[in-house]
């Protein structure tokens, strides 16, 4: 039997703007999605003030997502969610078992035929966006991890375990406008920053790859809140999509495709989820 380990996830965001706005629009990725190995018994969004108009639904990437409209005047904005996530361990997928990356390109590839749904639904995911680019040096940077006939999943853990060895971590330096293009030169940024270069070098190659981000957790030390409320910082990283293995996330130290550390609230769009990753941790631990 599979274990299965339950989650009470609370993310709450504050707006001051410093002034009165009097008309406002917002999106939100707060609500935890349904896949293999996660499902949501109790979910709820709190909103202060309460907005002139709300609506749920699912956007172009199956994620659900609130979008909320304000036409009165207020100067704060205070967003909670909470949910009860339930994970069930997946196994880890055997990277051996993947297509090699060239057989990959090729099945997403047009050729006047009709692609099976999750190849459709997949190659939405090879093309540019404005924080990720194709470009010959992105290519150049990933070559040595695509050796020839070598399995698709393989080159993705290879490509991983490259910018881990050669970017340095680096908060301050980057912001939110910092494209793949200028992290590649500088070699240094945030986790953002390297799943951008990770992405565009994925692409770049013709392999269908995207962007997700949430929350870091991790194993709290000997003696200190075991729930770290607060505690931990945001974190991205990239999911590939290895036939026939489905979508693998390739993660340092845990293979690929080990869907236990991680709550997955959306994912698709850039900047666009909410997650959660953790050490083993007894039921019902706060996140």
């Amino acid at each position: 039997m599979n274990d299965v380990r339950r989650y009470q996830v609370r993310h709450e965001t504050i707006y001051s703007y410093g002034g009165e706005v009097a008309h406002s629009h917002q999106l939100l990725h707060l609500t935890p999605r349904a896949l293999t190995g996660q499902s949501c018994s109790a979910h709820r969004i709190l909103l202060d003030p309460e907005p002139t108009l709300r609506r749920d639904e699912l956007d172009a990437f199956g994620n659900p997502v609130t979008r909320l409209e304000y036409d009165r005047p207020h100067d704060r904005l205070a967003v909670v969610s909470e949910a009860t996530v339930q994970l069930e361990t997946l196994p880890a997928a055997d990277a051996a078992g993947s297509l090699t990356w060239e057989e990959t390109c090729r099945a997403l590839d047009y050729g006047g035929r009709p692609l099976p749904p999750d190849h459709l639904d997949a190659a939405r995911y090879r093309g540019e966006s404005p924080y990720v680019r194709i470009k010959q040096r992105f290519g150049d940077y990933a070559a040595d991890c695509f050796a020839p006939d070598l399995p698709l999943a393989q080159c993705a853990q290879a490509l991983m375990h490259k910018v881990h060895r050669e970017f340095r971590y680096a908060p301050g330096t980057t912001d939110i406008t910092t494209s793949g293009l200028d992290a590649l030169e500088a070699r240094r940024g945030v986790c953002q920053d390297f799943a951008h270069v990770m992405l565009a070098c994925l692409r770049t190659q013709g392999i269908a790859a995207r962007y997700v981000s949430g929350y870091l957790r991790t194993q709290p030390p000997a003696g200190s809140d075991p729930g770290l409320v607060g505690a931990d910082a945001s974190h991205a990283w990239v999911s590939v999509f290895c036939p026939p293995l489905g979508w693998i996330d390739p993660r340092f130290g845990w293979g690929v495709g080990h869907r236990f550390p991680h709550a997955v609230f959306s994912d698709g769009s850039a900047r666009a989820a909410f997650w959660a990753e953790r050490g083993p941790g007894p039921a019902g631990a706060p996140l």
